[in-house]
């Protein structure tokens, strides 16, 4: 594996770590949102992520691994897309409430905090180790450059 493909696979790691950061920020931003309708109720959203094996390997086909992947060869990561949540909404009788439906009921996300709270602590930490490999390797790449000076 050389040295400088380590870069590409933190940096596609924070990538995938900073879209998994904005999602968390989204759904605690709508936590409490309220809403008379099903329909339009925020649902707490994740993103889906994927070893980009294939790219590593040079082929798409989805085939067994090669020598080569079995080797060393490293993958990075890829977000997938982002998934609504199917988890049932929160349904609460209020009556009173100026956004109640017709039968008294105003409708919460399904957005658990601590969950959330817990998934943005878990892709902070990650953020944070992809960059200190990051620069570990750049630390390792200016050091080597230096043994060829002397």
């Amino acid at each position: 594996m050389s040295l400088f493909n380590i870069f590409n696979v933190t940096g596609s790691a924070m990538s995938a770590q900073s879209v998994r950061l904005n999602t968390t920020a989204s759904n605690l931003a709508n936590a409490n949102s309220v809403s008379s309708s099903i329909d339009e109720t925020y649902r707490a959203r994740n993103p889906v992520f994927a070893t980009a094996l294939a790219d590593a390997r040079g082929d798409y086909k989805g085939n067994s691994l090669t020598n080569q992947t079995q080797a060393g060869q490293a993958a990075g990561v890829k977000v997938l897309g982002i998934v609504e949540s199917q988890d049932p909404l929160q349904i609460e009788y209020a009556p009173n409430h100026p956004m109640a439906d017709e039968s008294g009921y105003i409708y919460r996300p399904n957005v658990n905090t601590m969950e959330e709270m817990a998934n943005m602590i878990s892709a902070s930490r990650s953020y944070q180790t992809n960059v200190q490999v990051a620069d570990t390797a750049k630390t390792m790449t200016q050091r080597l450059l230096r043994l060829g000076q002397g």
